[in-house]
């Protein structure tokens, strides 16, 4: 895989070349590739409870939706392939549709607590969830109430990680209580500690 392959068309290219970066990235292209995900891309993928996905209509129009779920509802398959189970929506199947016709999509999974993103290249493939009610089993999420409508698979085709300049830190209910439970037990033993040494000078 070699994201850079797919990335840097022969405009892109040459706008580069005109503002000094074409350079930099040739080396870049020449040397980038990877043998599908690391174990740092898994991770970060299993993390997820959403991403960005860009596709392409007939029109010539690229469409991008926001693809959601309970965290980890973004199964790596293998080293090649992710996947999820496509939730029921409003009904406007633009982005199947797109798939449909043309199945390159492109995803971007951004982590706010981190400032990190990664960007993909990936070819969609749609299944229905009885052409393998084994991989529907492996890719359902567990504890969270959806109606699924079909399989999703991203066949991956290259991957880079972009900058985290711009990315301002968020973080959900979920990660923030995470963050103050700490604080919240250190407090808790300190009030502890002083009701204990108070008693103690009483006596």
């Amino acid at each position: 895989m070699n994201y850079a392959n797919i990335a840097f068309t022969d405009i892109i290219k040459a706008l580069q070349e005109k503002n000094g970066s074409r350079a930099a990235y040739d080396r870049m292209q020449k040397f980038s590739y990877v043998d599908g995900l690391s174990i740092t891309e898994e991770n970060f993928i299993r993390e997820m409870d959403s991403f960005y996905m860009a596709s392409f209509g007939e029109n010539g129009f690229p469409y991008i939706q926001h693809r959601g779920g309970s965290k980890g509802f973004l199964k790596v398959i293998n080293k090649d392939t992710i996947g999820i189970i496509d939730f029921s929506g409003n009904k406007q199947f633009i982005s199947v549709g797109n798939i449909t016709t043309n199945p390159n999509v492109s995803l971007i999974m951004v982590s706010y607590p981190k400032r990190a993103r990664l960007k993909i290249y990936a070819e969609a493939e749609i299944l229905e969830i009885d052409d393998d009610p084994g991989l529907y089993d492996y890719l359902k999420p567990e504890n969270y109430k959806f109606k699924a409508e079909r399989i999703l698979l991203f066949h991956i085709k290259a991957y880079d990680w972009n900058c985290p300049q711009h990315i301002v830190p968020r973080y959900s209910e979920v990660e923030i209580e995470e963050i103050i439970k700490s604080k919240l037990q250190y407090i808790e033993r300190l009030e502890t500690e002083l009701s204990d040494l108070k008693k103690k000078l009483r006596q």
